[in-house]
């Protein structure tokens, strides 16, 4: 049922691949109550932070309400049928004159299924090209490259309940305590109830992960291949191998056994012992039930396909694959990124895991849509397609739910790529993004809790995400937008749906098509029955779905050693290290990575609207070692240049252990709407994989240098502002508001004066203070309560800002607001920390 007891509705969170289930019920206060859903295979009611603080972020700060159309002349509303009308009669012109290939769609793994089919559907099946890319390219195409090469097709082979059943778990390039924090828990849960689990963390910083490892091996950035190709050699060595798997179900096992044998110098590559690297291959080779986890840290690599081999191999050589508490495991970064794995969303796959290379499957594919003007090869992968629009190729973008100007490598490139390009469409829900800058045209798309169509996790589980409230203003979700353009370039027939159930059930019958003995891994014959009330009560379903699931199944995949190949029988692919591409010297001797952290999401549109999940990291930052940081003269807290030839970003320095002398690390979540010139993405190169795509976001050469400042000012206003002059600014979301940090060179009396223009006095009541040293404090009033509250001073202490916090907020037991300000521009030091 979607609801039960008290209102509570059944949906799905709308953050990692883990899927969570939710319930969530409407609060008076217009946001949501959220707790975890019990009864959801997934997470059985836990929920991580960012989970239980989805109530928090449906506030409507920010929010596109209508399509507009924006000029250099301000920006026009439109109505829906205009703004539809005009991006239908746009791309149309540009593809008589300029053929196909000058449109693309930029999309997300934000985007439910429905949504996502849509899309490709138009593009590919009635545009014509294949130009079609998702942002799940900068996150899992290197996975899907090696789970082809290995298996004939993408198949995650696993399902999350291996993890209890494991006796030896894995985790190679994952933070999985911060991106995957429910399926960490399960693993925390799992070793408690059996503390002979052993626990192996492979990379190159000291995680929260750690925390639960038996041992961490602390690699060098990028040598992955060359672990994995050690342990399979000593497989090899020690005869550990599963000799009747290999010749029953495996072909070229002995060129993988040569690349394996030949790979030298292991342990200079690796920067691991000769101890640590043989008591890791003895116990990967003693234990019968081994998962690897592997995510971001394998896939965002210049050599990611072959790092994904590289691990399939050795599960493959032991047979440890296909069997309870056997397998490797590719965890994904978002809620869908499966969902448009399997609609067909990259450029080089056609749709429902078929491929362009099989005349079978296009023939299919073209008499099921009816249409003759089907694609009939690849279209351009994310960093080639913003190549092509910066080179004049590609004349018209189409970019929905993602915010490349953010994400993608390399900004100043995709900046120069979307100034030049003739239509710029963006659908989103957020009205200011870097992206939609940009755009020529934006359109008010439906974001989580507004929005109903399903998504499926990492395990391969469909899950229902459901409507709980209004949209505001003129929101619409997706697949409607995309389907209104589609009629009004005449392909009316084809796109003339009612609701996203319809899409489902066009989409769940694809999946079945030249399938009928399950040919392909994906396949939803079960569902292709369903009725408008059983897609609306849809329980949790794992794919292949042979019949409708009333109960929770796991299914592994492999189990029976037959693979998705011609011959059903997996390959093994031979592949050697390679280091990045990205070399450090003596401008540049240090390596940035760049992630997560636990209670920000992508590019914060979403998690920057929670106060709660604030407070856990209120600015971007850069981990730096004590030796580089005593080096290089940065005082932990200061602010901290990292730059290269690509960029620079400024950031707040972290002195941590946490990373080796030669790295640092900063998050990927700050942006030119959160802060000032904070984004790691102007420093990372568009280096990719040759095979997936994929860029090389672990490994980018940068210096570091300090950076001086002479003042600093705590600035909390009820709206948002544009401090774009400062030389350095970070926004929080605070309760009522929003703070900002803000560091200049200027001395304070001129900080001061400057940013005194920023206040909105107008007839509400101003309490000011001002020192002859150049502190100053102002506080700004309306009906007692207040606005915008100024503090200048040359630093703060983390308790002085959040005294300043209480002193908005009126919350703090020495007095009114307008006392606390008072008393901290006559002698800051009185009030001691809280």
């Amino acid at each position: 049922m979607t609801e039960h007891n008290e209102g509570w509705i059944k949906t799905t969170c709308a953050y990692c691949g883990v899927g969570c289930g939710i319930e969530a019920r409407p609060k008076h206060s217009g946001e949501l109550e959220i707790r975890g859903d019990k009864e959801h295979p997934s997470n059985y009611g836990k929920l991580c932070t960012k989970g239980i603080a989805l109530g928090e972020t449906v506030i409507h700060d920010g929010r596109l309400l209508s399509p507009t159309l924006k000029t250099g002349h301000g920006d026009e509303a439109l109505s829906w049928e205009d703004a539809t009308t005009m991006v239908a009669e746009r791309f149309t012109q540009t593809i008589q004159e300029h053929g196909p290939d000058s449109v693309a769609f930029y999309v997300s793994g934000q985007l439910l299924t429905e949504d996502y089919y849509v899309a490709n559907k138009l593009i590919k099946g009635f545009m014509g090209t294949a130009n079609i890319d998702s942002n799940s390219r900068l996150c899992m195409a290197s996975s899907v490259v090696g789970h082809k090469r290995a298996f004939g097709s993408d198949t995650v082979p696993v399902c999350y309940e291996d993890l209890e059943q494991a006796e030896m778990v894995v985790i190679v390039g994952s933070n999985l305590a911060w991106c995957h924090p429910v399926l960490f828990q399960r693993l925390r849960t799992a070793k408690q109830e059996n503390p002979s689990l052993k626990i192996v963390v492979v990379d190159p910083r000291k995680t929260d992960t750690c925390e639960l490892a038996d041992t961490h091996l602390p690699i060098e950035s990028g040598s992955d291949v060359a672990l994995f190709n050690g342990l399979l050699a000593h497989l090899i060595q020690q005869d550990s191998l599963d000799h009747e798997f290999i010749s029953s179900h495996t072909d070229h096992f002995d060129e993988t056994t040569h690349a394996a044998l030949s790979e030298q110098n292991i342990e200079e590559i690796t920067g691991l012992t000769e101890q640590q690297l043989i008591q890791f291959y003895s116990e990967f080779a003693n234990t019968d039930k081994v998962i690897t986890i592997y995510s971001q840290g394998v896939n965002q690599s210049s050599s990611g396909s072959d790092k994904v081999n590289a691990i399939l191999n050795c599960h493959l050589a032991t047979g440890k694959i296909g069997k309870a508490g056997c397998g490797p495991f590719s965890v994904t970064g978002q809620p869908n990124a499966m969902g448009g794995r399997e609609i067909g969303a990259l450029a080089n796959t056609l749709t429902a895991h078929m491929e362009f290379d099989n005349p079978e499957h296009l023939q299919l594919v073209s008499d099921y849509w009816q249409t003759d003007t089907l694609a009939t090869q690849p279209g351009l992968k994310a960093i080639d397609m913003f190549d092509a629009i910066d080179s004049g190729k590609i004349k018209a973008v189409w970019i929905i739910a993602t915010n490349p100007m953010v994400s993608l490598p390399n900004s100043d490139k995709i900046r120069s790529a979307l100034e030049k390009c003739p239509l710029v469409v963006v659908s989103d829900c957020i009205a200011d993004t870097e992206t939609s800058r940009l755009a020529d045209v934006v359109l008010p798309a439906q974001g989580w809790s507004e929005k109903s169509g399903t998504v499926t996790n990492s395990e391969r589980r469909i899950s229902r995400q459901r409507r709980i409230l209004p949209s505001p203003g003129e929101a619409k979700p997706d697949w409607w937008i995309i389907s209104q353009v589609a009629q009004k370039m005449g392909f009316k027939e084809a796109f003339d749906y009612i609701h996203e159930g319809e899409i489902f059930a066009e989409y769940a019958k694809l999946t079945t098509l030249g399938n009928d003995n399950f040919e392909r891994d994906l396949n939803l014959i079960g569902l292709t029955q369903l009725d408008d009330k059983g897609y609306s009560q849809l329980k949790p379903q794992q794919w292949p779905v042979t019949e409708l699931q009333d109960q929770v199944v796991n299914q592994r995949l492999f189990s029976d050693g037959q693979f998705y190949t011609s011959n059903k029988r997996a390959r093994f692919v031979a592949v050697n290290y390679q280091a990045p591409l990205a070399k450090a010297d003596a401008k540049h001797p240090l390596i940035l990575n760049s992630g997560r952290v636990r209670d920000h999401w992508h590019t914060m549109s979403r998690t920057g609207l929670s106060p709660k999940l604030a407070e856990h990291t209120t600015e971007p930052f850069v981990q730096v070692h004590p030796d580089t940081a005593s080096k290089y003269q940065i005082l932990d807290g200061q602010l901290a240049k990292v730059s290269n030839l690509q960029g620079e970003a400024l950031v707040r320095a972290k002195v941590t252990s946490e990373v080796s002398p030669s790295q640092l690390f900063m998050p990927i979540h700050w942006n030119e709407t959160t802060s000032k010139n904070s984004k790691p993405c102007a420093l990372i190169a568009n280096t990719t994989d040759e095979l997936s795509g994929q860029p090389e976001f672990k490994h980018s050469a940068v210096a570091i240098s300090s950076f001086a400042s002479v003042s600093c000012a705590v600035f909390i206003s009820k709206d948002t502002l544009d401090l774009n002059d400062m030389d350095y600014w970070a926004r929080q979301k605070v309760q009522g508001g929003y703070l900002y940090r803000i560091e200049s060179v200027l001395p304070m009396s001129e900080l001061a004066a400057k940013l005194k223009g920023y206040l909105q006095v107008d007839d509400q009541r101003l309490i000011s203070s001002e020192s002859h040293q150049g502190q100053a404090q102002w506080l700004i009033l309306d009906n007692d309560k207040p606005t915008q509250l100024l503090s200048v001073q040359e630093r703060f202490a983390d308790w002085e800002v959040t005294r300043l916090i209480e002193a908005y907020l009126q919350t703090d037991e020495q007095g009114s607001a307008s006392d606390i300000m008072q008393t901290l521009a006559n002698d800051p030091q009185s009030l001691t920390p809280a």
